[in-house]
């Protein structure tokens, strides 16, 4: 599938999908202003000769610095700006003790 439709489906295409593309799905007056700011100078990513191919094929997650959301910022330079990451991490090995002990059990 070419990475243009491929990029179109996961913002205009899902917009619609949901029945939301009045709302988000692109960058428009009025829409929520969802975006994010991608980085494209690592070693996997260079060197980048389409924007499209390189978000479908050569970008990963991790390439992700900065993320707005409905206009407010929620990660900046790799940081999640409104969750409490060491808690998390925390809960999760708690998680991971318990389904250890009960595998144990059984």
């Amino acid at each position: 599938m070419p990475a243009e439709s491929v990029v179109e489906m996961a913002t205009l295409g899902g917009a619609r999908a949901l029945g939301l593309q009045g709302e988000i799905g692109s960058l428009e007056p009025g829409k929520r202003a969802d975006l994010i700011v991608i980085e494209t100078d690592r070693a996997h990513s260079v060197p980048l000769y389409n924007v499209y191919s390189h978000l479908v094929y050569a970008l990963k997650g991790l390439d992700v610095t900065t993320s707005i959301i409905n206009g407010q910022l929620v990660m900046s330079e790799g940081r999640v700006l409104t969750l409490d990451e060491k808690r998390i991490k925390q809960k999760a090995k708690e998680y991971r003790q318990r389904i250890l002990a009960s595998l144990k059990k059984n």
